[in-house]
């Protein structure tokens, strides 16, 4: 929607996650460990590693990071055994908010998060109670000062991308959720074109709207919860948020 912001692009604006670099990097760290424990550790063979390795080149994370992360995933180095669990619920106002996460304890990790959700003013629901509302997709996004719109929508949909998305300095590129995720990024690469990130995703179909101050408030306080949560790797959401309200909320 013109003039409104989705929960993607007000985790950018309101800059929580980037200031909070030790957690990026253990999320990051989890990530590259599922993805080379399901697909091996070349990724040159392994699309999801090959992503997961790209996006954590984006926010810096230290080369010995990156590998230390691959050999605890093929099990060359001890680690803990990461499940991936995905939990669904409403915020306030009736937005829909499906999480992504990676745990070692899933018992602990269902407790803790349906308290973020009660104690957030929301509710944890059952299994498809908001899946339905979004789409799989891949989501490539580039936060580059400079970067030509022209340009990414160019490379990107020559090689197969659905859409491009443009907000500000943000350009999100959408693709379908198969091997074209993989093609996108390398055209956008070939192109010169810095990523920020690469991965598959939950796009939703519709937003809903939030209009009111207090609950936008407790909207994002609880998004905001979840994203802190140590097993948490992404949180969604069909957010849609004017940004004067968005101001609003410091």
């Amino acid at each position: 929607m013109s003039g409104h912001s989705r929960w993607s692009k007000v985790k950018h604006y309101k800059g929580a996650l980037d200031q909070k670099r030790g957690k990026i990097f253990s999320k990051l760290s989890k990530e590259i460990a599922v993805a080379a424990k399901m697909g091996g550790g070349d990724p040159n063979f392994n699309p999801r590693l090959r992503q997961a390795i790209l996006t954590a080149r984006g926010e810096s994370m230290p080369v010995d990071n990156i590998d230390r992360a691959i050999k605890k995933g093929t099990g060359e180095l001890e680690g803990a055994a990461y499940e991936e669990m995905t939990y669904e619920g409403y915020g306030p106002g009736g937005v829909a908010i499906l999480v992504e996460a990676a745990t070692d304890n899933k018992n602990r990790s269902a407790a803790e998060i349906r308290s973020v959700f009660t104690k957030n003013h929301g509710h944890l629901g059952g299994s498809g109670s908001v899946a339905w509302m979004f789409h799989r997709k891949g989501l490539i996004t580039i936060t580059a000062p400079g970067i030509s719109e022209d340009d990414v929508i160019l490379a990107a949909l020559d090689a197969g991308a659905e859409d491009v998305r443009t907000h500000d300095d943000l350009i999100e590129v959408i693709t379908p959720p198969d091997n074209k995720l993989d093609a996108v990024t390398k055209a956008l690469e070939q192109a010169k074109i810095p990523i920020a990130s690469a991965k598959l995703s939950y796009i939703p179909g519709n937003l809903t709207p939030v209009t009111d101050a207090q609950v936008a408030e407790q909207v994002l306080g609880l998004l905001e919860a979840l994203d802190d949560h140590d097993d948490v790797q992404t949180v969604h959401a069909n957010l849609d948020m004017a940004p004067d309200l968005l101001a609003e909320t410091g």
